[in-house]
């Protein structure tokens, strides 16, 4: 009988390890094709000879792309974007998480100031009514309109307070009886302790920001302020590939660039950052999302 569950619990694991393994070949395989696609020549491209190896080896499509204005400055946009977004957004939440979640030091309206943000993290504000508030305080047109509305993320202010409750009181209490201030617990102390859950939100924040093209699009009406997601997405949506990358375009500098090459170029640029940070911040995210997840 034992020799039988031991049979039946290995069936379970080869068949969790194989819908495992079909999920990230699902995932691998379509961008392991593009990288091909962005590598391989023209003329491959356009028999449409390449597999998930490139045919005829070539990085004039990285060159193309590379060497396009609009493209550089939207690089440029996003990366400035984030250098200022993410410590930006960290120092929001952890001052505002710190006292929600001091539960033993008296505050005032702490019970109904986390009402308010879960209230608003549930129901998300209209498209116009948010466009005429941006409108009427200078934030269209403005590259601030890319920072300022995404500095408080509620669920993750509370993920940060919730970390912080699990953290001993005592340290706490031990930095008061020495003449600490909570400026100094905060810095000090509860950061300190926090730096996996704060890399789990760095991550986060990345992400989220790298990834947004609508912002650019509905707020930003200087296209040479539209990030690399935005300026992405209409190349992608209006077809303006041919005519950007066509032949006749680089053909003396480039002779091997395709709309289809410059396309996947343009798509592995965009996911490049995440690939690079995940890895680098993979154990800290481990660590930060399951630390104080079980309650004593």
């Amino acid at each position: 009988m034992i020799r039988d569950r031991g049979f039946k619990n290995f069936l379970i694991d080869a068949l969790i390890y194989l819908v495992l393994a079909l999920f990230l070949l699902s995932c691998l395989l379509p961008f392991i094709h593009e990288l091909a696609v962005s590598l391989s020549s023209r003329a491959d491209v356009a028999a449409s000879r390449v597999g998930l190896l490139p045919v005829n080896l070539t990085f004039d499509n990285y060159g193309a792309v590379g060497t396009k204005d609009r493209f550089l400055d939207s690089v440029l946009i996003s990366l400035l974007r984030l250098v200022i977004a993410v410590p930006a957004t960290l120092l929001m939440i952890v001052i505002t998480a710190y006292p929600l979640s001091m539960d033993r030091i008296p505050m005032p309206g702490r019970q109904a100031f986390m009402a308010i943000m879960i209230f608003l993290n549930l129901f998300q504000v209209g498209l116009i009514p948010r466009f005429l508030s941006y409108k009427a305080l200078g934030l269209t047109d403005n590259f601030a309109v890319y920072i300022i509305p995404l500095l408080i993320n509620t669920f993750n202010i509370i993920l940060v307070a919730n970390f912080f409750r699990g953290l001993p009181f005592e340290l706490v209490e031990s930095a008061m009886l020495d003449g600490a201030n909570h400026i100094q617990i905060l810095f000090k102390i509860m950061v300190p302790l926090s730096t996996p859950m704060l890399a789990t939100i760095s991550l986060f924040t990345i992400v989220q920001h790298w990834n947004s093209w609508f912002d650019g699009i509905i707020f930003m009406r200087d296209v040479k302020l539209w990030p690399l997601q935005s300026y992405l997405y209409t190349m992608l949506t209006n077809q303006q590939l041919s005519g950007e990358f066509g032949a006749h375009r680089f053909s003396g500098i480039w002779p091997n660039v395709s709309p289809a090459g410059a396309e996947a170029a343009m798509v592995f640029f965009a996911v490049l950052p995440v690939l690079i940070m995940y890895p680098l911040l993979q154990r800290y995210i481990i660590s930060g999302m399951t630390l104080g997840a079980v309650k004593e």
